[in-house]
């Protein structure tokens, strides 16, 4: 699926995903890689065979969300399975904690920060939350720091409707599709930090001109 194009005033802008990329920890990445290859493995294999997984489980909770089915019949069957284990943990959470979700997929765009992103679903029971998916090992510093950037967006473009109900990232394993919820009620040093990585890119590009 294509990445969605910012713009702001027909200007384009970078995305949240984008900023946080260009200072992410690669350390954690690289020990992976190399384990990988200790292990005889391809890390690209196993790489895009994650992806995969994690696309499809993404797939399933948004086709649930908006009643829609996914037509799982072009993936391979350990990917079904393991996107199957990850869709149904989401099922059962989403059971217990009886959070709706209002929107979904919602691109939107900072006019006051210059910045854009897709926000995977806003969620309510009687306060406002916000949702992101995540598939992965483990929570990383990034993905706080991209879910409170969200929060920036939604209430930047809809002031009426604060988030009042925290912060929610539901994280699929890559490996064994297993089920984790976090939730944060606040997270203001991530906003923190991000407002600082919008400057960093900022004068980062600047730089890249004149180190020609």
């Amino acid at each position: 699926m294509a990445h969605p194009i910012y713009k702001v005033d027909g200007k384009r802008v970078p995305s949240v995903t984008t900023i946080l990329g260009r200072f992410k920890e690669s350390g954690g990445l690289i020990h992976w890689a190399w384990q990988q290859g200790i292990d005889g493995k391809d890390y690209r294999d196993t790489r895009d065979s994650a992806a995969s997984a994690g696309t499809l489980a993404h797939h399933l909770v948004e086709a649930h969300i908006r009643g829609k089915t996914v037509d799982m019949s072009k993936y391979p069957e350990d990917i079904q399975e393991k996107a199957s284990v990850a869709f149904r943990a989401f099922l059962e959470w989403a059971s217990a904690s009886k959070l709706e979700p209002v929107e979904t997929e919602l691109s939107l765009t900072s006019k006051k920060y210059g910045f854009g992103g897709t926000l995977d679903a806003m969620l309510i029971k009687g306060k406002l939350a916000l949702g992101d998916w995540k598939t992965s090992n483990s929570i990383y510093l990034e993905y706080l720091c991209q879910v409170r950037a969200y929060g920036q967006l939604w209430e930047e473009n809809f002031p009426r409707r604060p988030i009042q109900g925290g912060y929610h990232i539901l994280r699929f394993d890559k490996e064994y599709g297993d089920f984790s919820h976090y939730w944060y009620s606040e997270l203001d040093d991530a906003w923190e930090y991000f407002k600082l990585a919008i400057r960093m890119y900022e004068l980062s590009k600047r730089l890249k001109q004149r180190a020609r």
